[in-house]
C-alpha cells in the first residue's frame, strides 16, 4: 500500500468536498496542499481555503507562508493528520 496521510474536513470544507475525511498520498510539501486540493475540488481555494486554518498534528501551520525547499519548509509525512478548519460562524 502506498504511503498516505489523513485529512479531515470540517464545516464548509466538509460540505464542499462531500467528505469528512480522506487519505492523500504522502509525502506532500505543505506548500502544495492547497493546489492539490484545488485539483481534486475545483474552486475550493477561493471559496473555502482562503479563509481556513490548517493544522498538522496538534499545531496550526501557515500553508501559504511555507516555501518548498526552504530550511523551514514543512512536509506532510506518512501517517500525519491534517485538518482544514473554517472560521466559526456566529
Amino acid at each position: 500500500m502506498s504511503p498516505t496521510f489523513q485529512i479531515h474536513y470540517f464545516a464548509s470544507a466538509s460540505t464542499y468536498t462531500g467528505k469528512n475525511t480522506e487519505r492523500l498520498p504522502a509525502p506532500l510539501p505543505l506548500s502544495s496542499l492547497f493546489n492539490t486540493l484545488e485539483a481534486l475540488y475545483p474552486g475550493i481555494k477561493e471559496k473555502v481555503l482562503a479563509s481556513c486554518s490548517v493544522s498538522l498534528g496538534d499545531e496550526y501551520v501557515d500553508v501559504e507562508g511555507d516555501v518548498e525547499g526552504s530550511d523551514r519548509s514543512v512536509v506532510i509525512g506518512e501517517g500525519d493528520e491534517v485538518a482544514i478548519i473554517p472560521p466559526e460562524t456566529l
